[in-house]
């Protein structure tokens, strides 16, 4: 029975005398079991078989409530950073179409965009993602399983494929990685039965024709953005306020850019149902808090954005003692990614308090597969992630939001340095600068080390990821200062500020 348990994986059913006597003999297939092939999971995998472990990888895609589907990656790689980010790039491009005949390029009649073309080649390059991993997983002899996974104790996963066939793997560590799916708000009638969510919209085959984006989470704002900026009739619904989280100054620049660009905002409602006319068209219902009105209109589409929730209902984690935490249903996590059971770790989105963001869960994955494999002790840092919100105008910080800098130090202990510029690319195209802003908060007294960076613009990203270095290396205000600028560009912008919001003084950039 015990060479049994070495040797090659079999189609079985899970047994208590296959887990006892693994657990007598001490032998596992495997010295770590991932379940989830997204970010975190495909990092971890491939760093800890680079170090010698042998690893095995579950990955299954529950198809959305429309069926929709994809291959290995997870959300980033097929309905998140990088479908959304060529969509976003779309939009651009029709926004540079209109710029460029102010620098002289002649272009024969109005432009016009065609979805299908787009998602086509989006789908395509998702596609190649999805091998390339499988690609790696091979290189690195990391045993690939299209199987869902779930816990059958402490060291057992059990694997269930699409027509229900079972194998078990048992391993000395688990690595827990399924990451979340978006929420359909269930107490809407028809949201679930006639709405799409962010796993739809990237896979589309036809435009979405007019569409109600329910929710301002940065998920909401960035399909909204690049839907308008593709021509289409584009409105959000925001309950309470957007970019909940997220600096809310620098929100309000965003949203009021997007109202500029042509979005239409419903402040202050919430729906209350969706219905299917014989029209085909769909009639959202909804209550506007301010009025205290019911009103409705009528789209092609729905997409809602309110929120994801972690895929861990089926994991059977209160099986094995994993502790949950009741609000969310994410796991909760020590520093250095354990669970509550030792042998069980989990990372990305799944876990409780982390950010639900491609790079920490990739960051977070490796180091982890390194304590694991190796005598290293070194723990993810989640302080000073930096991130971006690839919005019509980008808006990209790294540390704290003014308003979490004021709760943490006190308003009279801050300085906030701030600037509005106008990018040299809007100039000859007349594009209106009005939301460009730039604004470091910092410490008011000692060295005014700086706590928070945030800035709105082309490229925010780009910019914002180089400045993230200094704040691992304790950046302060002099430092920010004494870096020379790269001229023309919009970055060199934060190497100028010298203007406080307690000074009261016009922050408006001039000269070049």
């Amino acid at each position: 029975m015990a060479a049994f348990c070495r040797g090659r994986h079999r189609l079985k059913s899970i047994s208590c005398i296959y887990t006892s006597v693994r657990n007598v003999t001490g032998k596992f297939d495997y010295d770590v079991v991932v379940i989830g092939g997204g970010s975190g999971g495909l990092a971890f995998s491939k760093e800890a078989a680079q170090l010698g472990k042998k690893v095995a990888v579950l990955d299954y895609v529950e198809p959305s409530a429309k069926g929709t589907k994809w291959g290995l990656g997870g959300t980033c790689v097929n309905v998140g950073c990088i479908p959304k980010k060529l969509m976003h790039q779309a939009a651009l491009l029709g926004t540079a179409i209109k710029d460029a005949q102010k620098y002289g390029w002649a272009i024969p009649g109005p432009a016009s965009h065609d979805w299908a073309t787009m998602a086509t080649a989006v789908q395509n390059h998702v596609k190649s993602l999805n091998w390339g991993h499988r690609v790696q997983l091979q290189d690195k002899k990391v045993k690939y399983l299209n199987m869902k996974g779930s816990l059958a104790d402490e060291h057992t996963v059990k694997g269930v494929t699409a027509r229900g066939k079972e194998m078990t793997l048992t391993a000395r560590n688990i690595v827990i990685a399924t990451g979340g799916r978006p929420k359909y708000p269930t107490h809407v009638p028809g949201a679930e039965e006639h709405g799409i969510t962010s796993d739809d919209i990237f896979w589309l085959k036809e435009s979405p024709g007019k569409t109600l984006v329910v929710g301002a989470s940065y998920v909401g704002l960035e399909c909204a953005g690049f839907l308008t900026g593709i021509g289409l009739d584009t409105t959000i619904m925001v309950r309470s306020i957007a970019l909940r989280g997220f600096d809310q100054q620098m929100s309000g620049l965003v949203t009021d850019y997007m109202e500029a660009y042509g979005t239409k905002f419903a402040w202050k409602c919430a729906p209350t149902k969706v219905e299917r006319l014989p029209s085909g068209g769909l009639q959202v219902t909804w209550i506007n808090s301010s009025t205290k009105q019911e009103e409705r209109d009528t789209f092609d589409s729905v997409l809602w954005a309110v929120g994801r929730a972690p895929e861990s209902k089926q994991l059977n984690l209160d099986r094995v003692g994993v502790q949950l935490h009741a609000e969310t249903g994410k796991i909760v996590v020590a520093p250095d990614e354990a669970t509550s059971v030792p042998s069980i770790y989990a990372i990305g989105d799944i876990s409780l308090g982390r950010p639900e963001l491609t790079p920490t869960a990739i960051q977070a994955g490796r180091l982890l597969a390194r304590r694991l494999a190796t005598d290293s002790k070194e723990l993810m840092n989640y302080d000073n992630v930096p991130t971006a919100v690839f919005t019509p105008l980008e808006y990209a910080c790294v540390g704290l939001s003014e308003e979490e800098a004021e709760n943490r130090h006190g308003k009279d202990s801050i300085e906030v340095f701030h600037a509005f510029y106008k990018p040299l690319e809007f100039t000859v195209a007349e594009r209106d600068a009005s939301q460009c802003y730039i604004k470091a908060v910092c410490l008011r007294g000692g060295d005014q080390r700086i706590l928070g960076l945030h800035f709105t613009g082309p490229n925010a990203g780009e910019v914002i990821q180089g400045f993230a270095l200094g704040f691992q290396c304790g950046a302060t205000y002099t430092h920010l200062l004494n870096t020379v600028g790269i001229h023309p560009t919009c970055a060199e912008e934060l190497t100028k500020l010298h203007i406080t919001k307690r000074s009261g003084l016009d922050a408006m950039v001039t000269g070049c």
